[in-house]
């Protein structure tokens, strides 16, 4: 599958977000981190707002790399991301929409201020997932 874009390359502040994040969670792959941000980003249902994004950091990621054995379905949920946002998905709004993301999740990550460990990454999915089962009104 034809992934979003190459290479990413991540900004000075995301940088030193990801850095903030390793230390507290303990978990040492930028990938890694960077799956978890742009899933966050993915799970808010807004659009993440057209800001400029410098690539001014030395942190660069492959496609390959940032997706692992993920990779074609991570392509898959942006695609149907930007479908449902009414974007479309040319390869040039999933490369922006895709660094929007990533970008935008890495700063929720390191925003939350209830994130210290990587038990509460976990945490955070189980919250996620109880609100949108009590929201359709399951247990």
């Amino acid at each position: 599958m034809e992934p979003p874009v190459e290479r990413v390359r991540l900004s000075q502040t995301a940088k030193e977000q990801l850095t903030k994040l390793k230390r507290q969670t303990k978990i040492d792959q930028w990938n890694i981190l960077c799956r978890w941000a742009f899933c966050r980003s993915l799970a808010e249902p807004t659009i993440p707002s057209p800001v400029p994004l410098p690539a001014d950091s030395n942190v660069e990621l492959t496609w390959r790399v940032f997706g692992g054995e993920m990779a074609d379905f991570l392509t898959i949920a942006l695609k149907q991301r930007c479908e449902q946002d009414g974007l479309g998905t040319n390869p040039e709004t999933l490369a922006t929409q895709f660094r929007l993301h990533l970008h935008r999740g890495i700063g929720y990550l390191a925003g939350d201020s209830d994130l210290r460990r990587i038990e509460d990454l976990i945490q955070l999915i189980t919250r996620e997932q109880g609100t949108g089962n009590r929201e359709r009104g399951e247990r």
